[in-house]
């Protein structure tokens, strides 16, 4: 792939958002991830004040994240900010839903709803802000490819979204571009080389139905392996790594007594555009030690195991 002038990208896509949204109001779903922040900051380089980002809390996201997402948010970026709480809200629509696309549509059009609600609240707000990215695009089926999984900001998008329109700054861009187009801007390295999280957060990563426990018990099991990546100096060397909630039970021995509880499946990936994946040849010790501390501190989990499967033929999530 032929690498792209990003200087020139990045003023040619300003140009164009100044040009698309013109005198109007934007919001735009800031998730705190590479995709969301690197749009958000291309759009107020763009339109400035005129821009407010609404952060959703819908509680499937990684331990202690919507916290640092509001810290980087107000203290390094000169923006408009909005935090919502909607636990409650996206939990209860997901009770009892197990099938990964009615999870996956579910989550995507209650983003949307809560944004106009909360759009309603600033007055006429025109334009919604989206961290499309183009293997998103081709993972919906879109740009002639086949549907491999609807994205909460593609295929999950109700037809009746309430917006004149939409903005997708990096749409055309791979991953690795991303980034690029966020040191452009002028955002720091460690918020530009985190590691991906998908906008319908840990919800694609909990198999079967989200309950709040479910979602604690793979937030603490999740924290722990990211731990143990950064502790042996690997996380730079991956694209992704994190931890699965199955919905599948495994007999276990805890203080001499039979268990039955669930089984957690770590995932880890080297890639350069994330439409291709290998899986990371993780040190034996690292993987042994992140599964003894899983086992005996997250209670309810009985089992860690290693996914070896590259994409294609599977896919970097499991749903």
């Amino acid at each position: 792939m032929e690498q792209r002038d990003m200087r020139a990208y990045v003023e040619q896509e300003i140009a164009r958002i100044k040009e698309q949204i013109g005198g109007s109001k934007a919001v735009c779903g800031l998730s705190g991830g590479v995709d969301s922040t690197v749009s958000a900051v291309m759009v107020h380089r763009a339109v400035g004040k005129q821009l407010t980002c609404i952060f959703v809390d819908h509680g499937l996201m990684r331990k202690n994240e919507p916290d640092e997402v509001e810290r980087v948010c107000r203290g390094q970026f000169d923006m408009n900010f909005v935090r919502v709480d909607a636990r409650d809200e996206f939990l209860d629509k997901l009770a009892g839903v197990a099938d990964p696309e009615r999870k996956r549509k579910i989550i995507g059009e209650t983003f949307i709803r809560v944004f106009e609600r909360e759009s309603r609240k600033l007055g006429q707000v025109d334009f919604l802000v989206q961290g499309t990215i183009y293997p998103d695009i081709i993972e919906s089926g879109g740009d002639g490819a086949g549907q491999v999984k609807s994205h909460h900001n593609v295929g999950g998008l109700p037809v009746d979204i309430g917006f004149k329109g939409i903005v997708e700054p990096v749409r055309m861009l791979y991953k690795e571009e991303v980034r690029r187009a966020g040191l452009v801007l002028g955002i720091g390295e460690e918020l530009v080389r985190r590691q991906p999280f998908p906008g319908p957060g840990l919800g694609v990563r909990i198999l079967g139905a989200i309950t709040r426990e479910r979602a604690d018990m793979l937030r603490e099991a999740d924290a722990i392996f990211r731990e143990e990546i950064i502790a042996a100096g690997l996380h730079g060397q991956l694209g992704q790594y994190f931890a699965i909630l199955t919905d599948l039970r495994s007999t276990g021995v805890t203080d001499g007594s039979r268990t039955w509880d669930a089984a957690v499946v770590l995932r880890a990936v080297e890639t350069k555009d994330y439409v291709t994946a290998q899986f990371a040849q993780l040190p034996y010790e690292l993987l042994g030690h992140a599964a003894g501390r899983i086992v005996s501190e997250v209670p309810g989990v009985s089992r860690v195991v290693y996914d070896i499967t590259n994409k294609p033929p599977g896919t970097i999530e499991w749903e």
